[in-house]
């Protein structure tokens, strides 16, 4: 017999080489099925949220909308490294690719690559850009709610069209002076907008107007062009209007039928003094509860502005309200003279103490019936005492720009977009009964710790015995 043989045989036949190969056998076995199921479960898997309030899963009307989509959806969130909500929206994001195979997203740190940071322009920490089949919308501090309109509106095929009232003086869309609107009109095509002009005196309201803007008109209206804007509300249309003081006086006249008071007046701000700013140009912070200004906490200009009131008996089927205001320290002057010789100066029995409001939101019930379908239509204005703050000068200072454009994207949006009320982190609270708190006191405090001494006593006695 050959010894080597023998050898072999001797150590297949022990019992611990068959312990140790059938304990090989079986952890191989075992890594396979764990590999198994993890290779099952990154296609397959079931996300289970077992918090009472759903803390953790996306809404219906979001699930709805992931569930519809016909068009791939990526989303780029730009967040530097570390970032303290990066993690929760890294949580968001997962649960929308989730609930939907057409939707990606990936992380940015702007810092490491600027490039691609510059491509989308992209000026603060907490962008997101959702992207669809060439659209793109942008989200900043994002929430379900944010992203799930922002998915909606770069998925839609409906690009809307807004028009620019002209023929009275008005700013212009493709002026690139210092009083133009060339910064607003790019603004909003980078939304997505199509931005147009109008000459409402020559030109009927076009049928694609999702949006009409009246911008600081220094002449004013004709008769026929305020019967066609009434016209156009009646329909259920949106319109801005933004006007500027001591002018349009048949504008004025027109707005109060829709409960809105524009005043004789401008607007005297000395704290604006405290930011560089003329004491003409009132600092805006007072921000009403409203979409437009929904998470909105940044200061406002508004150079050479005039009053906004909402009339005290507001008419039937209108709704107004007041959406932005100035500061205490601020009044509206009505002596035209001493603005001009440059020496405001409050009077208790003319003037009114501040905050003043500067804009108003109006909702008007119409009956008449849209076109397109059968239910009531609702008219939406907004009216700015000023029409400067969204020009090219003033524009990309502070929250300026960002205003006019919730301003516009609320006219041109409402009612297709939803709302998702945030959901609401319940605390339960463990409330005990006095003979409880008393159980779990002498339990924990005293009997537990005095056991184990106890039992480290009678260990320690023994020992010492040995």
């Amino acid at each position: 017999m050959n010894p080597k043989k023998g050898l072999l045989t001797n150590f297949l036949t022990k019992r611990s080489t068959r312990y140790g190969v059938n304990m090989l056998l079986m952890i191989l076995i075992f890594l396979g099925i764990i590999i198994f199921i993890e290779a099952i479960s990154v296609r397959h898997h079931k996300r289970i949220d077992l918090t009472e309030d759903s803390r953790y899963s996306l809404s219906q009307q979001s699930r709805q909308v992931l569930s519809s989509l016909q068009k791939d959806v990526k989303a780029t969130a730009f967040y530097k490294e570390g970032q303290r909500d990066k993690d929760s929206i890294r949580d968001l994001l997962d649960q929308f690719v989730y609930h939907s195979k057409r939707f990606k997203f990936e992380f940015i740190d702007p810092d490491r690559n600027p490039v691609k940071a510059n491509k989308y322009k992209i000026d603060s920490y907490g962008t997101i850009v959702v992207e669809s089949n060439g659209r793109q919308e942008k989200v900043y501090m994002g929430d379900e709610e944010k992203i799930t309109n922002a998915i909606l509106k770069a998925t839609s095929d409906k690009k809307k069209t807004i028009h620019f009232v002209k023929g009275h003086g008005e700013n212009e869309i493709l002026d690139f002076g210092k009083d133009g609107y060339s910064a607003a009109k790019m603004a909003l095509e980078d939304e997505n907008y199509y931005v147009k002009e109008l000459f409402l005196l020559r030109e009927e309201m076009p049928h694609d107007a999702s949006l009409l803007v009246i911008s600081g008109p220094k002449k004013d209206f004709f008769e026929p062009e305020i019967e066609k804007i009434e016209t156009y509300i009646e329909k259920g249309g949106r319109v801005l209007f933004m006007i500027d003081p001591y002018t349009s006086s048949r504008i004025k006249e027109f707005l109060k039928k829709y409960s809105v008071i524009l005043g004789d007046d401008i607007i005297v701000d000395v704290l604006s003094r405290l930011f560089g700013a003329d004491y003409l140009t009132p600092v805006v912070s007072n921000y009403r509860y409203h979409p437009i200004t929904k998470d909105f906490n940044i200061a406002s200009f508004f150079p050479v502005s005039r009053s906004v009131e909402v009339d005290k008996e507001i008419k039937e089927g209108i709704s107004a309200e007041i959406l932005v205001s100035t500061g205490d320290g601020s009044w509206s002057e009505t002596d035209k003279k001493s603005i001009e010789e440059g020496k405001p100066a409050f009077d208790d029995k003319k003037d009114r103490k501040g905050p003043i409001p500067v804009a108003a939101v109006v909702t008007i019930e119409n009956k008449s019936k849209g076109e397109d379908d059968k239910k009531t239509r609702k008219a939406s204005l907004v009216v700015f005492g000023d029409s400067n703050f969204a020009n090219n000068t003033y524009f990309r200072l502070s929250g300026n720009g960002d205003l006019f454009l919730n301003t516009i994207g609320w006219l041109a949006e409402e009612g297709e977009l939803i709302a998702i009320r945030k959901k609401r982190k319940n605390i339960s609270p463990v409330v005990l009964t006095r003979f409880q708190g008393k159980v779990v006191f002498w339990s924990s405090v005293i009997f537990l710790p005095l056991t184990v001494l106890l039992i480290g006593a009678v260990v320690f006695q023994k020992r010492r015995k040995k």
